[in-house]
């Protein structure tokens, strides 16, 4: 039976503060960050163009339909103008975002599929595992991820399977130290004490305790993977050994620019512009969804 005081006190309360979860602090906070709210209205714009391109764009990607008006200035007719070998330079454009982010997610995805197990693995056990993993990380640090791209770009002739797998090589770094710091907080927490009691095995309280608990960090290492993967494969395209021509692909596009770019400065400015654009979007969203998701933050 309640007393009065208790009566008074839970009317004090509002009926709303009662139902407020993390998850509505969370959101509260990444909607607080305009600049976050901003980054992720321009990436799902940009995923949105991506994906329905054939539902806006003129011709297809490669198709050199417009030979007689090679180099064309933007107009109203061609709104990015036209390249040098006569295609419509907005489709390739906004085919070029499919190819960045279809690399930016699935080599992002990988990166997570890498640096969970291996962050988990380092923060439970620590010791020996601890070492040889965080030597492994060290190694991968050190190692300037542009140059090893190019060799292994060189040995391998480049393609989207080659530049996924070496952005994974290098993404997962981040993602396993995000888990690995999350976990090593998490392994003296008193469920995870009971569940050892209970003769729980350390692969079920990884698998059922530990990251379940560390999903924060992973959707923000997942994120912030993206635009590092996307900066990767441009980079790789502009030196000629990324994606093969004549798939559009914004840093085999920067490049041809680069030869126009003092008389036909659209060749060039429009690709740099949506490379930048994306990236920044994408850290910006990554920064706003860490700030928004890290639990010191709670009830701000």
């Amino acid at each position: 039976m309640t007393t009065e005081l208790e009566t008074v006190a839970e009317l004090a309360v509002p009926a709303t503060a009662k139902q407020r979860s993390p998850a509505y602090f969370a959101w509260r906070r990444f909607v607080a960050n305009k600049a976050a709210v901003g980054g992720g209205v321009i990436l799902v714009i940009l995923i949105l163009a991506a994906i329905f391109a054939p539902l806006f764009t003129k011709t297809d990607p490669a198709t050199q339909a417009f030979l007689t008006q090679s180099l064309a200035f933007p107009s109203a007719e061609f709104w990015f103008g036209v390249d040098d070998l006569g295609r419509d330079f907005f489709t390739r454009i906004v085919y070029g975002a499919r190819v960045s982010l279809t690399i930016g997610f699935a080599a992002a995805a990988f990166s997570v599929v890498i640096g969970i197990p291996l962050g988990a693995l380092a923060g439970y056990f620590g010791g020996r595992t601890d070492w040889v993993i965080m030597r492994i990380i060290e190694l991968f640090s050190v190692v300037p991820s542009l140059l090893a791209a190019l060799l292994l770009g060189a040995i391998t002739g480049g393609g989207f399977l080659t530049i996924i797998v070496i952005s994974a090589l290098f993404g997962w770094v981040n993602v396993c130290l995000l888990v690995r710091a999350q976990v090593k907080a998490l392994r003296e927490k008193e469920f995870i004490r009971a569940a050892q009691a209970l003769g729980a095995s350390p692969w079920y309280i990884i698998r059922r305790h530990l990251i379940p608990n560390a999903i924060s960090p992973i959707i923000v290492g997942f994120v912030l993977a993206i635009p590092l993967a996307m900066m990767l494969e441009a980079s790789l395209s502009f030196l000629g050994i990324g994606v093969p021509p004549p798939t559009p692909s914004w840093g085999q596009m920067i490049n041809v620019g680069m030869n126009f770019m003092f008389f036909y400065w659209h060749m060039a400015v429009f690709p740099t512009a949506a490379l930048a654009i994306t990236v920044l979007a994408t850290t910006l969203f990554g920064d706003g969804l860490r700030d928004a998701l890290d639990p010191t933050l709670k009830g701000r």
